[in-house]
Parts: structure tokens; C-alpha cells; sequence
């Protein structure tokens, strides 16, 4: 019982001095309301730092120079990530002083800085010695954290969110992008999952799927494809110098998905191998022997089908680039001219040439215009037989830009289905019935 009551009083004793520790000691306010303008840790403008040291807090060292002003690691070498090595340089440049904690302590083991968890050198244009910086633990709050620069004996603190952007290991600070190549320049795509291949090129300033149809692709989805192959970035290395071994041990032998990527005389292949883990897969640019792990969700953008690269918008033009409509429906056929405003600053108007001549309703042609021009493909069928086509419902031809261009849709219904096809376009679209039949209502009321 003795012992028991001098456990109790050693642990109320001790809580006793951890409070007084902590609200005595620690609890100074991180950043004092003094009104004063904090100090700068270093007086350097960020655009001077030329080169940086860096060993994280899992005990990896890097070495980053600028080389005609754009950053390269040189040790280990491999191509820099920009970004990070700037981020890295404008922190240096731009952190603050919170609070002197002590001017000549006697154990920087109290701050965790006889062994710095991180550590940071850097020159400046000029510079004969490093300039350091030192970071140990955090402050009891978690808000500071414990550093020291150059070989002071000053222990002060810094904001802890600054930490992120100097613990950094090697792999934080090299390019990490998977696929290099000139975006701008792409004019041609193959991508092939499984057992479908897909070839999509450059026509114009379009894009068109040339396998397993020809037809004219979507733009948007087409660029965004690239867009993710470009910002792909990979998470981990699993190996700089892949032997066939290796490559058989990764999924090579048989990707699962290879993407070639043509910018004139460049090409840039992309290889997907097996799984790494339950959000990982293996890749490896063709060219190279490195192979590392990218997001399993860029294999799902890689295995779309044809469909989804087709163009869903069942016309191009819109309504303000319209000229004239030609309306073809039970054998008789309305026609309508835009009529240019005489005045500048009023609008234009609609004239109906046939079959009865007079103008339209401008709000009510124009709210027609709408949609028909946001009529869009659901899904695609790879044949005409069953949807109505070979007896049209409805034809629409609208001539647009100034009469420069033109376009042709054929609507089909079969029951409940509306299917629509263009000229030198096979199979057809099916499409949402409920606007189909609020044109038809549109196109009794503007022809009267």
C-alpha cells in the first residue's frame, strides 16, 4: 500500500513538472504580438541561389545546381523537377524567424539539434561557403519547430509548415514525368489494350479516328488523352536499369497497354506491365531501361474504346455562326435565311423562304437553333439496320461560317428509338428522343 502511494505521489509530481514545463517553459506565444517585422533566417533573394543541399529526415542526400538558370540534380544526376527546387529555394528566401528560444544553449539535444532531422546548405551566386540551416523537432504545440543556421550556437524557432518544403528526398526533386515529348507537335496517337487497337490523327486543327473507324473524333476527350499522358507522373522507381529479367518479372513480356505518341519525326512509346499494387502498375518509356509504378486510373484512360473518341455532337455549327436551315419532313421541306442586321446593334432575324414566305419568331427559331446544335450522341450502333434510317423522319442541312460550310443529318425512328447518321460516317448515333420530339413540335410551329 506504502508503494502504491508513492507511485501515486512520483506521478503527480511528475505531471506537476510537465505542466510547468509545458506552460512555463513552452507556452510562449510562438509568434509574439509585438508588431515588429519578423527577422529573415537568411538575407537572400530566392532568383540567386544557384545551388542546394539537402539530406531529409529519412537520411537521403541530394545536390541540385543551376545550369544556365534552370535547376539539374547532379548528385544523384537525373533530370530536376523545377517546381520543387524552386519551391525549395523561395522557402529558403522567405522564412521567417518566429522566436529566439536560446542565445547559447547548452545541449541542442533539448531541440533535437545535435543530430538534425533535416538538413539544408545552399550557395549564392559569389558564395565561397555553404549556407546552412539546420531543423530539429517540433515545438510541444506542433506549431514551430527547433533550427539553427551556419555554425551559431542560437537555437530559434521556424514555422513547422516550412519543413514540407525542405525535407525532400531525391526522388521529391527529380523530374518525375514518365512520357516526354512536344505536345504541340503530336499528330498522331495509337493506343492499343487487350486485343483493340485505336489510331487517332491530326486533320487540321481536328482530330480524327482513323482505326477501327473513320470518322471525326471528339476534340476535348482526344487532348485531354494526351493531356494525361503528358502530366503523367510516376510514383515510385522500381528500377533505373531494367535486364530482361526484370522486364519479364515487371509484365513486359506482355503490357498491358502500349501507347504510341508521333510529333513529326519523334516518337515517344509508353508500356504498361503488370500491377505493382492495389493503386499501381509498372511502366517504363520504351526507350528507356527505367522502370517505375504510375496510377492504375491511366491504364483506364488508355483501355477506352472507339465510341468514346468519337465526336458526340451531332452538328458543328452553332447558332450564331447559322446561315440557313433546310428542314426536310414528310416529304416537304422549310427553308430559312439569317437576315443581316441593317443597323449595328440590333440583332439579326429569320426569314422563311418556303414553304410559305414570311419571318419567324426570332426567340423561338433561335431556342430551336439551341437544340438541335446540343443534340448529342448517347452511344453508337455499327449499323443503319433497325433504326428507321432508310425511311427518314427528318433531315436537317444547315449551312454556317458564311455559307463556307455544311452539314447533313438524317433522323431515324424505330418505337421509341431515334437514331441519326451523317454522310461518310458509318453506322449511326442513337439520340435522346425527348428533344427530338420538342424539335419536331419547333419545326411544326416555325413552318406555318
Amino acid at each position: 500500500m506504502k508503494g502504491l502511494r508513492s507511485t501515486i505521489a512520483l506521478v503527480v509530481i511528475l505531471a506537476g513538472l510537465g505542466a510547468y514545463i509545458y506552460f512555463v517553459t513552452w507556452k510562449q506565444p510562438d509568434t509574439p504580438d509585438t508588431g515588429k517585422k519578423l527577422e529573415k533566417v537568411f538575407t537572400v533573394a530566392s532568383d540567386k541561389i544557384d545551388e542546394i543541399k539537402v539530406t531529409s529526415a529519412s537520411g537521403e542526400a541530394a545536390t541540385a545546381k543551376k545550369d544556365g538558370g534552370t535547376w539539374k540534380l547532379v548528385e544523384p544526376a537525373a533530370p530536376a523537377d523545377e517546381s520543387e527546387l524552386s519551391g525549395m529555394a523561395n522557402t529558403l528566401a522567405g522564412i521567417d524567424m518566429v522566436r529566439v528560444v536560446d542565445e547559447n544553449p547548452t545541449s541542442l539535444n533539448d531541440y533535437g539539434l545535435s543530430n538534425p532531422r533535416v538538413a539544408v546548405a545552399f550557395k549564392v551566386d559569389g558564395d565561397k561557403d555553404y549556407r546552412h540551416l539546420y531543423i530539429g523537432e517540433k515545438t510541444p504545440t506542433g506549431s514551430d519547430i527547433f533550427a539553427k543556421r551556419n555554425d551559431e550556437k542560437k537555437v530559434f524557432l521556424i514555422a513547422a509548415f516550412q519543413e514540407a518544403s525542405l525535407n525532400k528526398s531525391p526522388f521529391d526533386l527529380r523530374d518525375k514525368t514518365v512520357l516526354k515529348i512536344d505536345r504541340d507537335k503530336i499528330d498522331n496517337v495509337a493506343l492499343s489494350a487487350g486485343s483493340q487497337t485505336l489510331k487517332i490523327a491530326k486533320d487540321g486543327g481536328d482530330w480524327r479516328l482513323k482505326s477501327p473507324v473513320d470518322v471525326k473524333a471528339d476534340f476535348g476527350t482526344v487532348e485531354g488523352l494526351i493531356g494525361r499522358l503528358q502530366t503523367a507522373r510516376m510514383k515510385s522507381i522500381a528500377t533505373p536499369d531494367a535486364s530482361a529479367a526484370d522486364l519479364k518479372k515487371f509484365g513486359f513480356d506482355k503490357p498491358q497497354a502500349t501507347v504510341d505518341l508521333t510529333a513529326g519525326s519523334s516518337r515517344a512509346t509508353l508500356l504498361i506491365g503488370g500491377k505493382a499494387d492495389d493503386t499501381s502498375l509498372y511502366a517504363r518509356d520504351a526507350s528507356k531501361t527505367m522502370v517505375v509504378t504510375v496510377e492504375s486510373s491511366l491504364l483506364d484512360e488508355i483501355k477506352k474504346g472507339p465510341d468514346d473518341y468519337r465526336r458526340k455532337d451531332l452538328f458543328e455549327f452553332r447558332p450564331y455562326n447559322a446561315n440557313h436551315i433546310e428542314i426536310t419532313r414528310n416529304g416537304q421541306t422549310a427553308v430559312f435565311d439569317r437576315v443581316k442586321s441593317a443597323s449595328e446593334g440590333k440583332p439579326d432575324t429569320w426569314h422563311r423562304a418556303s414553304p410559305n414566305a414570311g419571318d419567324v419568331d426570332k426567340d423561338k427559331f433561335d431556342a430551336f437553333l439551341g437544340r438541335i446544335s446540343n443534340m448529342r450522341a448517347a452511344k453508337f450502333v455499327a449499323s443503319t439496320a433497325g433504326t428507321g434510317l432508310d425511311k427518314p423522319a427528318l433531315t436537317i442541312v444547315v449551312k454556317f461560317d458564311d455559307n463556307k460550310k455544311e452539314e447533313r443529318v438524317t433522323f431515324g425512328q424505330s418505337g421509341q428509338d431515334v437514331h441519326a447518321a451523317r454522310p461518310g460516317e458509318p453506322g449511326a448515333a442513337k439520340t435522346d428522343t425527348a428533344d427530338f420530339n420538342e424539335s419536331l413540335k419547333s419545326i411544326d410551329e416555325l413552318s406555318k
